[in-house]
Formats: structure tokens, sequence, C-alpha cells
């Protein structure tokens, strides 16, 4: 077994890049022996299976919502509308105001 302790970081790092690499290709090789087993135990009872890649994330992240709100007081202060009404806004609909006062 290797001390890492006596490598040096680029050591380190390539080692690191190495079992990354390694630990993908068993991965991909597993996945690649499961989905022939999946389609030969269909074929055994005449059915054929069509495999489709997972998706990685959502397509929605990261879509900005317009802003909906703003602060009079402090324009910096902005609400899309979505979520806990903010503090700044609570305030002024608590002092009797509407919402739609705010409206951008």
């Amino acid at each position: 077994m290797t001390n890492y302790q006596d490598l040096s970081e680029k050591e380190l790092e390539t080692l690191i890049n190495n079992a990354e690499k390694a630990l993908k290709a068993k991965q991909e090789k597993k996945r690649r022996e499961i989905v022939a087993k999946i389609k030969e135990l269909a074929a055994s009872i005449d059915m054929e299976v069509e495999i489709h890649e997972a998706r990685k994330g959502s397509s929605r992240k990261g879509t900005k919502v317009p802003i909906k709100y703003r602060n009079p007081d402090n324009p910096s202060e902005q609400w899309t509308g979505r979520g806990v009404t903010p503090k700044w806004l609570r305030a002024l609909l608590d002092a009797g105001h509407d919402k739609s006062e705010f409206e951008v």
C-alpha cells in the first residue's frame, strides 16, 4: 500500500485522476454488462427493451424568474413573487398597503 503522505501534490493529483478514470471505466463496464443481461432476459421471453440514458439535472436549473415586486424605499430589494414573502413587503402589507402598489 502506498504511503500518501510521502507523495507530492502533483503525484497525488495524478493518482486521483487515474483512480477516477479507473472507477468510471469499471462503472461503465458494469453498466454495459447489466444492460446486456436485461436485453438477454427480455429476448428470452420474446420481448425487446430500449434503454434510455438518465438525464443529469433539471432542464429548468438556472432559469431566472423576472422580478414582480420592488421596494420603493430601497430599489435593490426585489421579489419574484415566489417563495416566502420578504420582510420589507410583509411590513408594508401589514401597514395597510396593497401588493399591487409594488409591482414592477
